[in-house]
């Protein structure tokens, strides 16, 4: 699948010097549907020589100049959104409408950032005499590492790649070994739209040594990392030693509060598609589902209901809602975390097995939990998975307080047609995103991103650009000939 692609060096693919590569497999089938280059310190050094030469260069190009090559690549891949689409559902199984969908989200990156580059403003200060001149102005970072993840393999490399860009920068992308093709029909689009060799480098191989050598490397000025906490803990020891700049978007555990005014079976609904959305594989994904005792019932028989409609199955096939897990691992830790919460009290409503109708692939039946004690494991681990683990509550303190008490703060949700309600459970859950009677929070123009160990930075929006520059106070003392 991956013949007309390699490692992108200067503008041209090429395999590995060693002729060394890794398969991607198929979790639908269990078999290799390609195989890529695995990057060796030779193709790590040239990568870093080529993108220091080539920032030196697209640092000088125009915000105008940069821009329009970035409108350009967003068109390109609206227009070739269907088979970048397809090499996504190919790699992950996701159904092809949510490949689709995603897709044409990290074209509305390059699009909102093709116009952000011309917004990058500074700032004048007042001097306190008539002499002073005092400034802002904010500068390319330098050479950028982007490393994402398999979950959403367009999207994440996408949102990296469209803000440095922008922001006049040259950067390096290492995609997810599980699902690179997004990241290589990126990369095409840009240099069709123009953009010039070196600017951008696509790495594929192993993970910790192209991570780890490229950020030992003094070249190498800021890192974006979508992944695990486990990983972002070890990569910014490695960005500690070089006191690099670093954006981390770390994994999450959001809490769902559905207040007693709220809809239960609407709001079951809703919430249901987002959390079974990409298999349950979303950093954002609605993962602890708090009910008041009001509705909680009429909002069980909902989401047991939409979980049952969903079709499992090939995310290229037609009629089909779910797609499978990323790897046989996650079915076994996901029915782990079901058993659990079983032994503690927990009722099973639907699901919590291998759908029998497959005799290969990762499949799990969507699932979900009821009565679920905060003890439970699934209540602190997230379940990158479909399961869905739903609590009850009465008190607002109370589950405000329950909603804090894991060190995850990605995102979280609150449905409620009382404004002062929403406010107060909005404003008093930790969380870097809330959606408020609303589950879509990833758009272009907003920021995207966490706190506690859910990362820091933002990712996306006007905020997006800023982890991609520097910002220089220049004082300038007006002096006349003959007077300093």
């Amino acid at each position: 699948m991956y013949e007309s692609y390699g490692l992108l060096l200067d503008n041209r693919w090429r395999p590995a010097a060693s002729g060394e590569t890794r398969a991607v497999t198929s979790p639908v089938t269990g078999e290799p549907v390609g195989q890529i280059p695995n990057a060796g310190d030779r193709e790590i050094d040239a990568a870093l020589a080529s993108a220091q030469a080539a920032f030196t260069e697209w640092r000088a190009v125009p915000a105008w100049e940069r821009g329009r090559i970035l409108a350009k690549a967003s068109s390109l891949i609206r227009a070739r959104a269907t088979a970048i689409a397809r090499m996504i559902s190919t790699e992950t199984g996701k159904p092809l409408a949510e490949s689709l969908g995603e897709t044409n989200a990290a074209a509305d990156q390059f699009e909102w950032y093709a116009e952000e580059a011309k917004r990058i403003y500074g700032q004048i200060i007042p001097g306190r005499n008539a002499t002073d001149r005092m400034s802002v102005i904010y500068q390319p970072v330098g050479v950028c590492l982007s490393l994402s993840a398999w979950n959403f393999p367009a999207l994440l490399p996408g949102r990296k790649i469209a803000a440095a860009l922008a922001a006049g920068c040259s950067i390096i992308a290492r995609p997810a070994s599980e699902a690179p093709g997004a990241c290589f029909g990126l990369a095409e689009a840009l240099i069709d739209a123009g953009l010039p060799p070196g600017v951008l480098t696509v790495l594929t191989g192993d993970a910790a040594q192209i991570s780890e050598r490229l950020i030992a490397s003094p070249v190498v000025r800021k890192v974006s990392l979508t992944g695990s906490v486990r990983v972002g803990k070890h990569i910014l020891s490695l960005c500690a030693a070089g006191v690099k700049k670093v954006t981390m978007e770390l994994g999450g555990h959001a809490p769902v509060i559905v207040h007693a005014d709220a809809d239960p079976v609407a709001t079951a609904e809703r919430v249901a598609a987002a959390k079974f959305r990409n298999c349950g594989q979303v950093c954002i994904s609605p993962t602890r589902f708090y009910v008041h005792e009001k509705i909680k019932p009429q909002f069980e028989a909902a989401f047991k209901s939409f979980a049952e409609r969903l079709v499992v199955g090939d995310g290229l096939a037609e009629g089909v809602t779910m797609g499978p897990l990323i790897r046989p691992s996650a079915i076994e830790q996901s029915l782990g975390l079901v058993e659990d919460a079983v032994k503690r009290g927990a009722r099973l409503l639907t699901g919590g097995r291998r759908p029998s109708q497959f005799n290969k692939g990762n499949f799990l039946e969507p699932t979900v939990l009821t009565d679920v004690s905060d003890e439970a494991l699934i209540m602190h681990e997230e379940p990158f998975a479909p399961v869905a683990p739903i609590a009850g509550f009465s008190r607002l303190d109370d589950v405000i307080r329950r909603a804090n008490s894991v060190p995850f703060g990605l995102a979280s949700y609150v449905f409620t047609h009382d404004d002062a309600l929403a406010a107060l459970t909005a404003e008093g859950i930790e969380a870097g995103m809330v959606g408020v009677n609303e589950t879509m929070l990833a758009t272009a123009e907003a920021p995207f991103g966490g706190i506690k160990e859910s990362g820091f930075g933002r990712e996306g929006g006007s905020l997006g650009i800023m982890d991609y520059l520097e910002p220089k106070y220049i004082r300038h003392r007006l002096a006349p000939r003959g007077v300093i």
